[in-house]
């Protein structure tokens, strides 16, 4: 039998998200600037958003009850930039690859924030919405418009899509879908974006378009997330602090 971490969270906390760097390989950026940087989008983007504040700090070990953002070399996931998981103790947590990121030519911030997004929103990697033509859609933040980027503290952080987007009774232009504001309707994937769905009786991928479905045979952020939504318990053992 397959092990269920059911997940773990102090509901009307804010939670404190340790950022460990184990990669060999420069980031790219500062360490502790992006930090400040992924702080201040939590802060001044997301959170006024979607209601997830989050404390982001330098680690070595992740303290008790906290989660964790762990950069590592390589991916443990195939194409794998990037994913969250669930660890034994039911706590988020996300895993960024440096050097899988690096050689497929994107950047280590915009992967770090693409991951803390979709962490802050499903941490337990649970939630969807009925979308049109009796499609559920996974409640990823950043999937469907992915390869969009600004700059906080001259730093490149990901796109993300607000409630709005997983609301069908929208109209087309009613209302902002996400903070770029280049999505114009509900469940609307742009063309550098793809979301996992659940049709026809099982998990799938569809694309904003067919260069995207190419790109994402060479690189895939969600990596095994796919089958093991919802099961998935991260392999990474956690060193932790007391």
């Amino acid at each position: 039998m397959k092990q269920r971490i059911r997940a773990a969270f102090a509901h009307g906390q804010i939670p404190t998200i340790a950022c460990i760097n184990k990669a060999k390989t420069p980031l790219g950026v500062d360490f502790d600037k992006l930090i400040k940087a992924l702080q201040k989008f939590a802060d001044e983007c997301f959170t006024p958003v979607w209601g997830t504040p989050a404390r982001l700090v330098k680690a070595t070990k992740v303290p008790k009850g906290a989660w964790a953002i762990v950069f590592l070399e390589n991916a443990d996931a195939q194409k794998a930039l990037g994913y969250h998981d669930v660890t034994k103790e039911g706590l988020p947590l996300s895993k960024v690859f440096v050097k899988t990121t690096l050689d497929d030519g994107e950047k280590v911030s915009v992967t770090a924030c693409h991951e803390l997004c979709e962490m802050l929103v499903d941490p337990a990697i649970n939630l969807c919405a009925d979308g049109p033509d009796g499609i559920i859609y996974s409640y990823e933040t950043a999937d469907a418009v992915e390869e969009l980027e600004f700059l906080v503290n001259g730093i490149a952080m990901s796109d993300f899509v607000y409630p709005s987007w997983f609301e069908d009774f929208h109209k087309r232009g009613s209302t902002q879908f996400d903070y770029l504001n280049k999505v114009t309707r509900p469940f609307q994937i742009l063309p550098g974006g793809y979301m996992q769905v659940f049709k026809r009786g099982k998990w799938t991928e569809i694309h904003g378009s067919a260069a995207k479905a190419k790109r994402k045979t060479k690189q895939d952020r969600r990596g095994h997330r796919v089958k093991l939504r919802g099961k998935h318990v991260s392999k990474w053992k956690i060193s932790t602090a007391t």
